[in-house]
């Protein structure tokens, strides 16, 4: 069904048009827009034509006509006037409410086919079968982008995510839940993921020039076929959990680009926790102090430069040396030496881990 803002769009247009008020009710004689407030419909005579045979007929001060979705009575439009012109505006009035009926319907079938293809909900005959009823390609290659609102609700947001598109049949944008949109992006067979980066930026940019949303933006890899779908749409859903843990600060992420962050979210849990016992005993690096911490990180961003990381700290060398100390004697790991430094990073990530896990379950 399409949205009542909508409806009262279309017969505002057309009043502009042709001087001729209209109103849009339901088939229970309840008045649903309207372009006059001067006077009421007859409920009673709406619902007793809207009970018979009837196509259109006229009671005192209106014309009635009915609009069809699917051969059932969707809505009744009544014009304010039974006079040859106003009747022919409200034919065409009628006609465009259909074609408006129609395309929404036909939208709302291949959501829901959209939606059940990425919960892998369909058998493969399924898919090839309802693909080719609603005329969508079975072959191109596609990729699924998962957009996480912070704030906005989605109508607005969908709405901008599909001008981005200009309204593409090929792409598929859709509400997912009550913060997900998920986009199903038609990719050129020359295309690679330098376009779908400038595709995902554009996306971004739109949402936050619009409603000023600042959405955080995930994606999976390209997939071949429509059967494909569903993977790439788990791995845009990784992608996003990922992300959050370990690029805090980013807006957009994909799949192909987590490095090391994917193989640590796959590892279980019993097995992280062994490998911190392992290197910090009873503690966790969480637990460190703040300075200490900030200058691990800014070690680790200068290529273990202890003087480039000294000078970005505003410490002198020493300061930073006995700081360096300082962990060594506790972890038992020199992070001027590579390895012991990749190692303290991993148990930097898989610590991040846990904790992310361990407030998930306190939710």
């Amino acid at each position: 069904m399409i949205s009542n803002q909508l409806l009262k769009k279309t017969i505002e247009e057309f009043k502009d048009i042709s001087g001729v008020n209209l109103a849009v009710l339901d088939i229970d004689g309840r008045v649903v827009v309207r372009t006059f407030s001067d006077e009421n419909v007859d409920a009673g005579a709406v619902k007793d034509f809207a009970a018979s045979e009837r196509e259109s007929v006229t009671i005192p001060g209106f014309h009635l006509i009915k609009v069809k979705e699917d051969n059932q009575d969707e809505y009744i439009l009544a014009v304010r006037s039974s006079d040859a012109n106003s009747v022919l505006v409200c034919q065409m009035v009628k006609y465009q409410l259909e074609t408006l009926l129609a395309a929404y319907r036909e939208r709302f079938d291949k959501d829901n086919f959209i939606k059940s293809l990425l919960m892998d909900n369909l058998l493969l005959v399924d898919i090839y079968g309802r693909a080719k009823k609603l005329h969508i390609e079975l072959e191109a290659y596609r990729c699924v982008i998962a957009i996480e609102l912070k704030e906005r609700g989605q109508e607005e947001a969908v709405s901008s995510l599909r001008n981005v598109f200009n309204g593409s049949n090929e792409d598929f944008v859709l509400a997912l839940n009550k913060k997900t949109i998920i986009v199903v992006k038609k990719v050129d067979c020359a295309d690679g993921y330098d376009e779908m980066e400038q595709t995902v930026s554009r996306m971004h940019a739109a949402l936050k020039a619009d409603i000023g949303e600042d959405a955080y933006i995930a994606y999976g890899t390209i997939v071949p076929g429509l059967k494909e779908v569903s993977k790439s749409y788990k791995e845009a859903k990784m992608a996003m959990d990922v992300g959050h843990i370990f690029f805090e600060g980013r807006n957009t992420i994909s799949y192909n680009k987590l490095g090391m962050g994917r193989l640590i979210y796959q590892l279980p849990m019993p097995l992280c926790k062994l490998f911190i016992k392992e290197i910090f005993g009873d503690s966790m690096p969480s637990e460190m102090d703040e300075e200490t911490l900030n200058t691990i990180n800014k070690f680790f961003e200068n290529s273990l430069n202890v003087s480039e990381t000294s000078r970005q700290l505003y410490i002198h060398r020493n300061t930073l040396v006995y700081r360096l100390d300082k962990i060594q004697k506790v972890t038992g790991l020199d992070l001027r030496v590579f390895s012991d430094a990749i190692t303290f990073k991993i148990a930097l990530m898989v610590s991040h881990y846990m904790q992310h896990v361990e407030n998930l379950e306190y939710k």
